[in-house]
């Protein structure tokens, strides 16, 4: 998933809307049973539930890279011939635009988190609950260094929030160098196509399997760039091309370690690459593509402010009902919906609808009209020569 607050790569794409709608839910789920005390008090009610929501339904994060990765490549570099923006001013700025986007909601839900957990300990004392944190601690989670900086994390999507600006920022440096290389566009063609398949393929075989890395880019970022490929292959020529590249490079990395999250990444990006879900009218019309539209357009927001939600509503049902499960069954579908309910206002509060039609669009319009204007001046360069 690229996170956004509006989907800035103009018309609606069903499956990854789908997509993204449901892994964020899977997410919430994750932490509902990861973070007690609901969680262990509702144990024998679940039965094995609980457990599976802990240890697989976090491979939905899997969903957010290939989607996120398909989506960048859609706005900075939708083919490997695609034309290079006329300076890297203009990717400075599509990344500053996007991060305008980004950086408000992530502010309020670190002060949201610090404020929930500060209630939650002043109801009942709980190892899930952190400590209040110290200056430096919040400067970098504010700078989303926590992880490097060996700092705990004030909530739980800042590490996500912190990999998606490295990835998106890596692609970004990728369209950059592109202007040095030179050549022409079957060069460039292949040259972006070679620098992207290598890099997939060491994050695949090698960087995914030292867990000290996943703090960086390289480590996520071959889930990343299985959706950028995905993305080429729907809009090069060469579909069979980049699909069998999915596979090869999938199959490979799990021939050399089986992992859930390479397999899962694997198939998210064939069924982006090969459009399935285009003609499913269920989710193209009718009221299961509204929720489906709207799940997906707060994601993002969910995705921050699910943590504190769930802080302070497990304080609360586990202060007042400590030993009862059926009560605490109930706080979980609460903090469940105050989670969408709290995602959505911050969705509205900071997207005026007036500014959102303004600039959701915005980022695509600054690189569609450099990619014209870059077209332009090599077109009137090959035309100046060829006289």
């Amino acid at each position: 998933m690229q996170f956004s607050i509006r989907n800035p790569q103009g018309p609606s794409l069903p499956m990854v809307d789908l997509g993204k709608a449901l892994a964020s839910q899977f997410i919430v789920w994750h932490h509902l049973a990861l973070y007690g005390p609901m969680s262990d008090v509702v144990g024998h009610l679940t039965g094995d539930l609980m457990e599976w929501l802990v240890s697989h339904a976090r491979l939905a994060v899997q969903v957010f890279l290939v989607m996120g990765g398909f989506l960048a490549a859609r706005g900075l570099l939708p083919t490997p011939d695609a034309p290079t923006p006329a300076g890297p001013g203009v990717l400075l700025q599509t990344q500053w635009r996007r991060l305008k986007r980004l950086m408000p909601p992530y502010f309020v839900a670190l002060l949201a988190a610090v404020w929930c957990a500060l209630c939650a300990r002043t109801l009942i004392d709980h190892p899930t609950i952190p400590e209040a944190p110290t200056l430096w601690q919040f400067v970098t989670n504010v700078l989303m260094l926590q992880d490097v900086l060996e700092e705990d994390a004030l909530s739980a999507g800042v590490w996500y929030v912190a990999i998606d600006a490295q990835l998106y920022a890596a692609l970004a440096l990728l369209c950059a160098l592109r202007l040095w290389w030179g050549g022409d566009t079957a060069a460039r063609r292949r040259v972006t196509a070679l620098t992207v398949v290598v890099l997939i393929g060491a994050s695949l075989l090698w960087f995914n399997r030292e867990p000290p890395l996943d703090m960086w880019a390289p480590y996520f970022i071959g889930a990343y760039g299985l959706g950028v490929m995905a993305q080429w292959a729907r809009a090069a020529r060469q579909r069979a091309l980049w699909t069998g590249a999915i596979v090869v490079l999938t199959a490979l990395a799990l021939l050399v370690e089986w992992r859930s999250r390479v397999a899962l990444a694997g198939c998210v990006a064939l069924v982006l690459a090969l459009d399935i879900g285009r003609g499913w009218r269920w989710l193209n019309a009718g009221p299961v593509r509204g929720v489906v539209a709207f799940l997906s357009r707060i994601s993002y927001t969910v995705f921050l402010m699910h943590y504190p939600v769930i802080l302070v509503v497990g304080a609360a049902f586990y202060r007042l009902w400590p030993t009862s499960p059926g009560m605490n069954l109930l706080g979980l579908f609460v903090a469940w919906g105050t989670s969408l309910v709290a995602g959505w206002w911050l969705q509205v509060v900071l997207t005026p609808p007036a500014v959102a039609r303004t600039t959701e669009r915005a980022p695509d319009r600054v690189v569609s009209r450099s990619f014209h204007s870059a077209s332009a001046l090599r077109a009137s360069i090959s035309n100046g020569l060829s006289r």
